[in-house]
């Protein structure tokens, strides 16, 4: 029996780069994912920020096996998936499903919603013949939140939300431990947005099941994660439990994604009453700064920065659950208001 403290999703030093352009023409490198590791227990929500291009889809599509990582593991209940062949690795595919960003794009418009929600129960010979594909593809809509009557309609007969929630009954068919939403609520409706991610968190309450929740959103995720990872550039920043993350964020880079986020009385902001505002253009990720990469936006960088590249570390004790990659973390806080 797997301990509740033994990660249900490991992933260690995943790093993953792309070449883009045409031969003659000039090819570049660009590094999505470079050095990331994260670890996500059984019922967790880990929540991924950053800014557009940082690597938060790479990482994800990683996580479910769409793209191969070109150094580094992932572990799912400790069995490396990369090691594991035939059988056994399509079972440990099984344990991790993914809910994609658009939902008009993510499913098949030739298919009715029982042959998209019921595809994957035939792929991996679950729930007996059609009758009982039937009755499982029923069950599923239902936990959703809609009528199992609507099986036999296609997706271009949905609205937005609707189609998301098809999404998510495709995703939990083979009963996956870990859910890896990709920003799955920006393509719908504000209106909308609420209710998807209130039926995620009533999912991960009723059946246990661990959510990685990737999102531009900062609210949103404030809402939904236990934990919050930050990325930039390819690169976590800052790791650790959402309350601590928002309200005493500790990263240059972290403070000013937060600054950057609208509410409604800034008197909640605590330390970060004062906007932000960060100096230059992001970097190219086909030509990455040396050292600490934020080093170029950075309001407090130093000739360290420039140079020695900061690893992740407790901050600011080993018993603080936090991680931060910030050479100068501790005198950024002390210097703070």
């Amino acid at each position: 029996m797997p301990s509740p403290a033994e990660p249900v999703l490991e992933a260690t030093d995943l790093r993953k780069t792309f070449v883009t352009g045409r031969a003659g023409m000039g090819r570049h490198r660009v590094s999505a994912v470079d050095g990331v590791s994260l670890r996500l227990r059984a019922g967790e929500s880990l929540g991924i920020v950053g800014e557009s291009g940082c690597g938060k889809s790479t990482l994800a599509r990683m996580l479910v096996g769409l793209e191969r990582p070109d150094a580094g593991t992932i572990r799912v209940r400790g069995r490396d998936i990369a090691g594991a062949r035939g059988r056994g690795r399509k079972l440990l595919r099984r344990q991790v499903q993914m809910v994609f960003q658009d939902p008009y794009t993510s499913l098949d418009p030739r298919m009715t919603v029982g042959e998209l929600v019921g595809e994957p129960l035939a792929v991996h010979r679950l729930a007996g013949g059609p009758a009982g594909r039937r009755d499982r593809v029923a069950e599923l809509l239902a936990l959703v939140g809609l009528a199992p009557e609507l099986m036999s309609r296609y997706p271009h007969q949905f609205s937005g939300g609707q189609r998301q929630r098809i999404g998510i009954a495709r995703a939990l068919a083979l009963e996956p431990e870990v859910l890896v939403c990709d920003e799955p609520v920006s393509a719908l409706d504000v209106s909308v947005q609420a209710q998807v991610v209130n039926l995620l968190r009533d999912l991960q309450r009723r059946t246990g099941i661990a959510l990685l929740f990737i999102a531009h959103d900062l609210a949103v995720v404030r809402h939904v994660a236990d934990r919050t990872a930050v990325m930039y550039l390819g690169r976590l920043a800052e790791v650790g439990d959402t309350p601590t993350v928002y309200d005493a964020p500790a990263h240059p880079y972290t403070q000013a994604l937060l600054s950057a986020s609208p509410v409604l009385d800034r008197a909640r902001r605590g330390r970060l009453a004062a906007r932000i505002v960060l100096a230059g253009d992001p970097p190219s990720p086909t030509d990455p700064p040396t050292g600490c990469r934020f080093h170029t936006r950075c309001r407090a960088a130093r000739e360290r920065c420039a140079h020695e590249e900061p690893r992740l570390r407790a901050f600011p004790a080993p018993a603080d659950p936090r991680l931060v990659a910030c050479h100068f973390a501790e005198s950024l806080d002390q210097a703070r208001p």
